[in-house]
């Protein structure tokens, strides 16, 4: 989606723009598929996720097509400078990286489950690409929202790095960060829920092919809530 013309590493934080200290645009205030709140107030009981896998037109329609899935966000995190803007991040200076934000229900979709979406629906081996698209903003990340969502990011990571392993790929350059260390700053309104208004537009997803095998029955990690902060009333 973005092209950056600058050697492929992450910036510093003396390099990235100074941002500001508000959004520079207003985003929609309903999902135009699911008819919810982008930005809250959402029912109790709810979890958020934080998926980086690529350009996050095609990411965020693989979510919002997800039974259990109560809203998606796309927008931008892991990144230095407060607020960005498109013309900021296409630099590839403010280190930010394209993140689908996933509000879903933990009694009708697993926390797993999405980590098993997101592994599946783009090749993570690729450092500072996804297929044709080339930038640090598509790299692969999971922003995690508690201790639990951290501990079942990084297992699934090194079950999918096995199976990756014996289909004959190389190692997973995703990273598992803390989402309350890294700021996510919705998109503007012209990426939100792109691929709805534009069926046929761009999707620059692609598996590698290889599946995430479900977890043992034993460490319950399909049923187990992952401790998210309560969710808004």
């Amino acid at each position: 989606m973005f092209a950056r013309g600058r050697d492929l590493r992450l910036p510093t934080p003396d390099e990235a723009p100074p941002g500001r200290p508000a959004p520079a645009y207003e985003i929609p205030e309903r999902h135009a598929v699911l008819g919810t709140p982008l930005q809250g107030p959402r029912p109790q009981g709810l979890e958020v996720g934080d998926f980086a896998l690529g350009c996050f037109w095609g990411a965020e329609r693989r979510f919002w097509q997800t039974a259990g899935v109560w809203t998606t966000v796309t927008g931008f995190q892991g990144g230095f400078t407060p607020n960005p803007v498109d013309d900021e991040i296409r630099t590839g200076l403010t280190g930010h990286a394209e993140t689908v934000r996933v509000v879903f229900d933990p009694a009708k979709v697993s926390y797993y489950d999405l980590l098993k979406l997101f592994w599946e629906s783009h090749d993570p081996t690729q450092g500072f690409r996804q297929g044709n698209d080339v930038g640090t903003h598509v790299r692969s990340v999971l922003f995690t929202h508690s201790p639990g969502q951290a501990a079942a990011a990084e297992a699934s990571r090194d079950t999918y790095q096995k199976a990756l392993s014996l289909s004959g790929h190389g190692r997973i350059t995703t990273e598992v960060l803390p989402a309350d260390e890294h700021p996510f700053y919705p998109a503007r309104a012209y990426h939100q829920q792109y691929l709805d208004r534009n069926p046929s537009g761009y999707c620059g997803l692609g598996g590698t092919g290889v599946k995430l095998s479900a977890p043992s029955e034993t460490n319950g990690e399909r049923s187990r809530p992952t401790g998210n902060a309560p969710a808004e009333d």
